[in-house]
């Protein structure tokens, strides 16, 4: 398989994954989880969804990690500020504890599923198939997220176990792509930066969710601008190829994915297209998100 048609599947896989896995940050059902655990409501509209509280964001998806620091949080996450990450996580965990908001955290996307596509949806038996077959050779080594959730129960019922399988596949793609780019150079607001951009979103928009302050922002530019990766808070095409590597990179990490569902990969694509789809028609995610960007740059 050539990089291109790895990058066609892969890219395909991620973007269909997407809405099915990410709908538990906008959840209803894991935001009424989390406030009954003491934690804030969503703050409000988010690109036309509930969007996440911070507290209950780190602390959900960090346990399934279990009861770790926020340091260590910050670490696998990768593009968020750091030092807020800690403060953050420091006082969620005084509200709970990892495997109690674990279960929250499963219990409200499995319902949101339920909610939206109903108990048994169209292709779960197989999606549920294809999915384990997908990620039962993985291996955890270098992706802290992805061995976290690997390390979790499975789901008798189809629709959950699809989930998680699912989220671990979210995850696997995120782990990879934390390597990429750490191993190309940037650090975490400088990749926050050239993604935003590479997405045809304006300079230091989306990123600021990842709470970067101008002064953090200015020092991120000034070694983009030296390496010509970026010019007037615009990437330069030597940037935009550079941002386009990383992403083939990601893409590369995924091919033990890809080569499991070998042609069976694009009936996978399919269900689960349908299922997301119905996932944002009901405002259980964004109608349209990071990967949705990606695909419209390139």
């Amino acid at each position: 398989m050539d990089d291109q048609q790895l990058t066609r599947r892969a890219r395909g896989l991620a973007a269909a994954i997407e809405p099915v896995a990410g709908q538990v940050y906008f959840s209803p059902e894991c935001h009424a989880n989390y406030e009954a655990l003491g934690f804030g409501p969503s703050p409000g509209d988010f690109n036309g969804v509930a969007g996440p509280e911070m507290e209950s964001y780190f602390c959900s998806r960090g346990s399934v990690m279990g009861q770790v620091p926020g340091s260590v949080i910050a670490a696998a996450f990768g593009v968020f500020n750091h030092t807020m990450v800690e403060r953050i996580v420091e006082r969620g965990w005084r509200k709970t504890d990892a495997p109690t908001i674990c279960r929250a955290r499963d219990d409200g996307a499995i319902a949101q599923l339920r909610r939206v596509l109903g108990d048994r949806p169209e292709g779960v038996d197989e999606a549920r198939t294809l999915l384990d077959r997908a990620d039962a050779d993985l291996e955890p080594y270098g992706k802290p997220l992805y061995a976290g959730l690997a390390a979790l129960e499975r789901f008798d019922d189809p629709l959950a176990d699809a989930w998680r399988l699912a989220d671990r596949l979210r995850e696997y793609r995120g782990d990879a792509h934390t390597a990429a780019w750490t191993s190309a150079g940037l650090d975490a607001c400088q990749i926050g930066v050239m993604s935003e951009l590479y997405w045809g979103l304006p300079a230091r928009s989306y990123s600021r969710t990842r709470m970067w302050s101008d002064e953090q922002y200015d020092a991120a530019e000034a070694p983009l601008d030296a390496r010509r990766l970026l010019a007037d808070r615009q990437l330069t095409d030597e940037g935009r190829a550079f941002r386009e590597e990383i992403e083939v990179v990601t893409d590369r990490g995924c091919r033990p994915i890809v080569e499991a569902l070998g042609d069976d990969i694009d009936p996978l694509i399919a269900t689960l297209g349908r299922w997301g789809a119905a996932v944002r028609g009901a405002r259980g995610y964004p109608a349209s998100g990071p990967h949705d960007l990606a695909d419209a740059a390139t």
